[in-house]
């Protein structure tokens, strides 16, 4: 396939991708959705991400690992603490982040 080929069906991709998405999020007013569904619609972003980050602070080596030595865990639950108490997503960034890079200057 050539080069031009390989860009037409990713710029497909990408057409069919959002046009079905668009279809239930940008054309379907929130007043037509039921009120069960619209008040369920806020709980998908944190599921997502819980469902991302869950994995990465539990299981860093594949194994469940609750110990001391699972400074991803530690790290994550000092940026919960911040987050929180200040409700401030950069200075959740930046702790969470400084725990885990002192932990491990600390450890290794």
């Amino acid at each position: 396939m050539s080069v031009g080929g390989v860009w037409l069906v990713i710029l497909g991709g990408m057409l069919v991708t959002f046009v079905t998405r668009f279809s239930f999020i940008g054309l379907l007013p929130a007043e037509r959705l039921p009120p069960l569904l619209r008040s369920g619609l806020g709980f998908v972003a944190p599921a997502v991400l819980a469902a991302i980050i869950a994995p990465a602070l539990l299981l860093p080596a594949g194994v469940l690992d609750l110990s001391l030595s699972n400074y991803q865990l530690l790290a994550g639950l000092a940026a919960m603490a911040i987050a929180v108490r200040f409700r401030n997503l950069w200075l959740t960034i930046a702790v969470g982040l400084a725990v885990f890079w002192m932990l491990s200057a600390l450890g290794a």
